[in-house]
């Protein structure tokens, strides 16, 4: 099995092309609009997790441990 490896500053859009699962755990822990296809092919062209956890108050550490939960190595989050 491959490792997961996730770049938290790639966009929104190019992780969910790489890995179409983070989609769901996006969804759980509250942004519902990643579902929607034309957000998908829009503004997740330009956003980043970083710069969506601020827009929606949640921590970045919360979303870099759910996506560990969930069999992913995340990079450059400790640069951020």
């Amino acid at each position: 099995m491959n490792e997961k490896i996730l770049d938290i500053k790639k966009t929104v859009f190019e992780l969910a092309d790489e890995y179409p699962e983070i989609k769901e755990i996006l969804k759980n822990l509250g942004f519902e609009s990643i579902t929607n296809p034309v957000m998908l092919k829009t503004a997740a062209k330009v956003m980043t997790i970083p710069k969506a956890a601020k827009m929606k108050g949640i921590e970045l550490n919360t979303i870099v441990e759910k996506f560990r939960e969930n069999g992913f190595t995340v990079i450059n989050a400790d640069t951020l």
